[in-house]
């Protein structure tokens, strides 16, 4: 916002007319109307009395504001737009340079122009468009500098998808190490790069990990789901949780085992003996289903482990002796049926 918009805001603000500021200041009405237009300057020694009219400090009367509002970047963002579509791409092209050089140090407002320019010359099929990339790959580039990692994430994402778009793969990659490497987003974007590039198998592979990672994480959440609602005696949602469970392992295809599991933990909420003696012995009966879900499709160009009869019966015997060790069971300590089960 230079100068003359500031003025004209926080008079407003103050529902001053140009005319009473002008008497307040001791010039012109037309003078103070040149300068909210952009097209005068006021005399130096009259910004210290404009500031203490305007009760702004002579930073924010300069623009000298390092971070706008969010509704501020907002309604500089809507501008950019609405000049766009008034006055053509070039005209807000220069403008939202101008916006940049007067808050060189808000980020957020930097991000946020750099972005509409980018997608506003994309939108209107621009034959001239690559005219606009020296400066709006600079925008971004300087965001990755920043201090903030969220900011230096989504620049990040800019510039890999502008390379993705110019097939320019091996430069998209670059940018892939401003992700973690804990982040389902970095192997997906590295998967499409595979996948344009004509790596197929890598992009097969790539996409498959995501979807165990996806998986492992939505058993955790609905068991945190399910626990919350143990907590607090809602035997109906825990059921609720129970079937989503269920039908996330069937979807996945991970085996009779991961299905059952989801049961036996309602069993013990219901402390239900009958039923948790039927879910752990089917789980101890269908132990190799675990390993069932590198059968299918849907993993099939990962190298995945398969079980063998020595790996099967130890993980028999850890799991009896983890039932035998967890207290919530002593619901069933005098159940012969699950004494004998439990025997080793």
């Amino acid at each position: 916002m230079m100068i003359g918009e500031v003025i004209r805001k926080y008079r407003k603000q103050k529902e001053l007319t140009q005319e009473e500021m002008a008497n307040f200041l001791g010039v012109t009405a037309p003078a103070v109307n040149k300068w909210e237009n952009g097209n005068a300057m006021p005399d130096i020694t009259l910004l210290s009395p404009i500031a203490r009219l305007l009760d702004v400090s002579l930073n924010e009367l300069l623009s000298f504001k390092e971070e706008l509002t969010a509704q501020e970047i907002q309604e500089l963002t809507l501008k950019a737009e609405q000049i766009t579509e008034a006055h053509g791409f070039d005209q807000a092209y220069s403008w939202a340079k101008k916006q940049i050089e007067a808050y060189p140090n808000c980020e957020k407002l930097i991000y946020s122009l750099a972005l509409t320019l980018d997608a506003k010359r994309l939108m209107l099929q621009l034959s001239n468009s690559e005219k606009y990339d020296s400066f709006i790959l600079s925008c971004y580039k300087r965001l990755l500098k920043s201090n903030d990692v969220s900011m230096r994430t989504v620049a990040a994402d800019s510039l890999y998808n502008y390379y993705l778009r110019n097939e320019q793969y091996e430069k998209a990659s670059e940018y892939l190490s401003f992700f973690s490497m804990q982040s389902p987003e970095r192997k997906r974007k590295q998967a499409i790069l595979y996948e344009r590039s004509g790596e197929t198998e890598k992009a097969y592979k790539e996409y498959e990990e995501i979807l165990i990672s996806a998986y492992q994480i939505l058993c955790l959440v609905f068991d945190s789901l399910f626990n919350l609602k143990c907590k607090e005696q809602d035997v109906e949602l825990a059921k609720y949780y129970t079937e989503k469970k269920k039908l996330l392992a069937e979807l996945f295809q991970m085996g009779e085992f991961s299905v059952i599991a989801a049961d036996l933990a309602l069993a013990q909420f219901e402390e239900d003996r009958d039923k948790t003696f039927y879910c752990a012995d089917r789980m101890l009966n269908s132990l190799e289903s675990i390993y069932s879900y590198s059968a299918a499709p849907l993993f099939s160009h990962i190298e995945l482990k398969k079980p063998d009869s020595e790996s099967v019966e130890k993980m028999r015997t850890s799991i009896i002796y983890s039932f035998k060790l967890d207290d919530s069971f002593q619901y069933m300590s005098s159940d012969q049926r699950w004494n004998e089960l439990l025997s080793i």
